[in-house]
């Protein structure tokens, strides 16, 4: 801990809190193409106000052709990168506050991103900015590295590296603290089945989020429909609404969106859906299949029906049906995420669950692949790491693993620090994320500390 830093950053705390609301107030979902902007215009307006945030305190900065932003201070040959991304997730449903409204409320602002990861991005800027202010020298180069495709397809983190190298170490402060030196493998997998249908079904967004609504149409009179709906209601908890619609019902059931790599934090409204479009015995190939997709997945979170279900020192594995798309050309896209520890391998998992597919019809249409990532507690980037969060926080702790995805598995030698604080609830990829005021300065003050620890003369 360094006095002058720490004053600097108390000194600019409404400046800190007014940047991440700015931040916030942009809605930097994926979103069309266009030129200088590869994941779309919101999404290059939040990598620019970022910049302009570095260009402001004398950094050096340079934009990517869109894809990542690159802040840097210092020398020296070797460089420490700060991994962050200012993507988001879509806001999905239940928000008592607007998503992209970055209010305070109860000294807490909530907004998308908040936490998962504009937050944290934030906190970077200005904790390099005060280590530049208290005039520290520098050892190691320090590169903030703010990604612009994390929660999709990490093409920012392919383009850094067609033009770029390696950091030598690096930080991602995008998990939990005090510091995550193994994660789990990553596995995206899409699949179809093309069929005359009559079924029609749209839920979820993202493959790595827990599905917060699902909507059905089946062509069957209120009478029979309505009776099920409610049974499922009452054995369930979830919120469910059945209407009439055409020459059918329409069917609703709302969930609750968590991250993927935590399913048990949300309720998934697909599966749900899956149990009550089974409990209603639809006829023909639109029965067929929805029988067999319930009887291999049902309510589970850990792939058990498909034999998969495994734990290790990285944790539990889970599974997770996101998305699906299904109209009258049958079932156009399923999408799951599974997080697989690592003593397994993510393409075993896939294969596993491409083979209890096939029987039924479901073919792989694509998918992607992160293999699992673990850094040594003895390194040093692990053992200082771990000794900078002891001082701030005063907590002395183990590292920890995880079934989310962080940059951190883009380099050989990082690990994810921060900014979830032990016992405070994580609402990353859910309804009302938001970070506390408090919690804000505290993670600007303790990545300030690991840039002391690790890029500055001792």
């Amino acid at each position: 801990m360094n006095a002058i830093v720490d004053r600097w950053i108390s000194d600019h705390k409404d400046e800190i809190v007014k940047a991440l609301q700015e931040s916030v107030r942009i809605p930097s979902v994926e979103g069309t193409a266009e030129a200088g902007a590869p994941f779309g215009a919101n999404v290059k307006r939040a990598l620019d106000h970022a910049l302009e945030l570095g260009k402001g305190f004398g950094f050096e900065t340079r934009d990517m052709d869109g894809y990542i932003g690159l802040i840097d201070h210092g020398e020296g040959e070797e460089t420490l990168g700060i991994m962050c991304h200012l993507d988001v997730v879509p806001e999905g449903e239940g928000w008592d506050h607007p998503p992209y409204g970055a209010e305070i409320v109860d000294g807490n602002i909530v907004g998308r991103g908040t936490m998962d990861d504009k937050g944290p991005a934030i906190s970077a800027i200005y904790a390099l900015a005060a280590v530049k202010a208290a005039g520290l020298k520098m050892r190691r180069k320090v590169r903030i590295m703010l990604g612009c495709d994390e929660e999709s397809g990490w093409g920012c983190m392919s383009h850094y590296y067609e033009h770029e190298k390696m950091p030598d170490m690096a930080f991602s402060p995008d998990a939990d603290y005090p510091v995550v030196n193994s994660e789990k493998g990553i596995v995206h997998a899409t699949f179809i089945r093309r069929f005359s249908s009559k079924l029609r079904l749209d839920a979820g967004t993202r493959p790595n989020v827990v599905c917060g609504k699902a909507v059905a149409s089946v062509m069957l009179n209120e009478a029979r429909v309505l009776p099920i709906v409610n049974e499922f209601r009452a054995e369930s908890g979830f919120e469910c609404s059945c209407e009439p619609c055409g020459d059918g019902v329409r069917i609703e059931i709302i969930g609750l969106n968590a991250h993927a790599s935590m399913p048990e934090s949300g309720n998934n409204a697909l599966q749900a859906m899956f149990d009550v479009l089974n409990r209603l015995g639809l006829e023909g190939e639109d029965g067929k299949l929805i029988e067999a997709i319930h009887k291999l997945l049902r309510m589970d979170m850990h792939g058990e029906s498909l034999g998969l279900d495994l734990t290790d020192a990285s944790g539990r594995m889970t599974l997770n049906p996101g998305v699906m798309h299904w109209d009258e050309n049958g079932l156009a896209e399923f999408a799951i995420d599974m997080r697989v520890p690592t003593s397994r391998k993510a393409e075993d998992a896939l294969n596993t669950v491409v083979k209890a597919f096939a029987p039924i019809g479901l073919e792989l249409s694509g998918s992607s692949i992160q293999p699992g990532h673990y850094v040594s507690p003895d390194s040093e980037l692990v053992s200082k790491l771990l000794h900078v969060y002891a001082q701030r926080s005063g907590e002395y702790l183990p590292p920890l693993a995880i079934g989310g995805g962080t940059y951190a598995r883009a380099v050989e030698n990082a690990v994810a620090f921060g900014c979830e604080r032990p016992g405070v609830p994580a609402l990353v990829h859910m309804p009302n994320e938001s970070i506390s005021i408090d919690d804000m300065m505290f993670n600007t003050c303790m990545i300030a500390d690991a840039i002391i620890a690790l890029a500055c003369v001792e």
